[in-house]
């Protein structure tokens, strides 16, 4: 019989070794996607910053970008590229209006996705909204060893994403990418 690990002969599971090894403060650049938003009205941007700070990480860089595909998809390898960030969050252009267009820019970069991300996120949001939650495409996934998560324009619901799964997780998904 093989030894096992203390935390997992108590149940704790490999999760809870590998969040022991993960990195307590998460590097990470925040990208709001909108026609429309300035720095002042930027509500989601500020919230995805205040609270990716109030929890131990740094934001390294944000940004406002027109909702172009390949605006927003240079954007983002730009910062694939950027020794100095671990996660990349964007906020808006996840929506199915004509005009919204990070679910594809974003998904033609991701080398691996996480579909349970965005599965977890519309039922989470179908809590709050209700059907409407169907037209989300919150999206998350891996590229170039780091994490990219798209979310909504609204305030509230990149709160319920940062809240409810990314920032529980952001370490374990860094430590995880980088194996």
């Amino acid at each position: 019989m093989s030894a096992m690990s203390p935390n997992r002969a108590r149940g704790g599971g490999a999760h809870v070794e590998h969040k022991a090894l993960a990195p307590k403060a998460v590097r990470c650049y925040v990208l709001t996607v909108s026609d429309s938003r300035t720095p002042e009205t930027d509500t989601s941007g500020r919230a995805i910053s205040s609270l990716l700070e109030a929890a131990g990480h740094i934001v390294a860089g944000h940004a406002i970008v027109k909702d172009d595909p390949g605006l927003v998809r240079s954007t983002v390898a730009r910062q694939l590229a950027n020794v100095d960030v671990q996660a990349i969050i964007t906020t808006g252009g996840t929506g199915i209006s004509s005009r919204d267009s990070t679910f594809e820019a974003v998904d033609a970069l991701l080398e691996k996705r996480l579909a349970g991300f965005g599965e977890l996120f519309r039922m989470l949001s179908f809590q709050q909204i209700g059907s409407a939650a169907m037209m989300s495409r919150a999206t998350a996934g891996l590229a170039a060893g780091k994490i990219i998560v798209s979310l909504p324009g609204s305030e509230a619901a990149v709160r319920l994403a940062l809240e409810r799964l990314l920032l529980p997780e952001l370490g374990h998904l860094v430590q995880q990418a980088r194996r």
